[in-house]
């Protein structure tokens, strides 16, 4: 079978048919998949780059959720201090009441509301956990020196030297047994160490050295919640600054391969302008060589 013979004319039309078919279904891959660069064949130094923007991107969304945890657990940490702060103020305020009530009776009673009162103290520190994380006690057995700690990663490298990192050291042992022994129970009859009802200027004496364990405790308290409290502030900084770099990264990521729909849309409207043209200008080349074949 013999070859078909295409004229120059016809094979030039003919090829710049393909080439614009074949821009047009680029620009519609375009403006379907919203990319200019699809893969790495289409602009292989834009692709990889923005897989490795996007790739960092990724690993900082991971840090960012680990700094939101983070946070959880100093907002849990800082609740239950402040529910404890607010037990033992009530507990001074029963004792500075028993002060004045010189009856047994009633200092009794308010040694029962008391001790009550102080019950609720460890309660409320066992329960300021979140995500079996607490920084008030020990409540998993892993540290026997005192409660968790917290590592807050700010950034995704491996190396040790080069990690970014803040530690968050939970309620030292001691300082959360102080607090236990400053607000010890106490009993509104003698026979115990710390007791409302002993008669004259020892019961006295007995409550005041309530009143002060209690001003001791809420200094300590305080101070926890303080150093709670900046590292919170901090960890919101980062949490801001680590959303913003997620931002930027995944930005310059999307300048090297999304494509301009408004560009790509006026490209294919001149593109199939340009279909309609070479169409036109192949069917006047054929009329030409037929205008010839008809001469002999």
């Amino acid at each position: 079978m013999s070859d078909i013979n295409l004229s120059s004319a016809t094979r030039t039309n003919l090829l710049s048919l393909q080439t614009t078919q074949n821009l047009i279904n680029r620009t519609q891959n375009r403006l379907a998949t919203g990319l200019k660069v699809n893969s790495a064949l289409d602009d292989a130094l834009a692709f990889f780059k923005a897989r490795n923007l996007n790739a960092r991107a990724a690993d900082l969304t991971t840090i960012k959720n680990g700094i939101t945890g983070a946070i959880s657990v100093i907002t849990a940490a800082t609740q239950g201090l402040s529910s404890i702060e607010s037990t033992l103020q009530q507990m001074k305020a029963l004792a500075t009441s028993a002060i004045a009530s010189p009856e047994s009776s009633t200092r009794a009673s308010l040694a029962s509301q008391f001790n009550e009162l102080r019950s609720q103290v460890d309660g409320l520190a066992t329960d300021a956990s979140f995500n079996g994380i607490n920084l008030l006690k020990n409540t998993s057995g892993k540290f026997v020196s005192g409660a968790d700690y917290l590592t807050v990663k700010f950034n995704e490298l491996t190396d040790p030297k080069a990690v970014n990192q803040l530690v968050i050291s939970g309620l030292k042992a001691t300082d959360f047994n102080s607090i236990l022994a400053s607000s010890a129970k106490v009993t509104g009859a003698a026979g115990v160490t710390t007791v409302w009802g002993q008669t004259g200027v020892a019961a006295i004496f007995a409550i005041q050295a309530s009143i002060a364990a209690i001003d001791s405790a809420l200094t300590t308290v305080r101070n926890v919640s303080s150093t709670f409290g900046t590292n919170s502030s901090l960890l919101s900084i980062r949490s801001d600054f680590t959303t913003n770099i997620i931002n930027t990264l995944q930005g310059g990521a999307a300048d090297l391969v999304n494509a301009d729909m408004n560009t790509e849309s006026a490209n294919l409207l001149s593109l199939q302008t340009r279909q309609q043209l070479g169409t036109i200008s192949l069917s006047i080349a054929q009329k030409s060589e037929e205008a010839i074949l008809r001469l002999f």
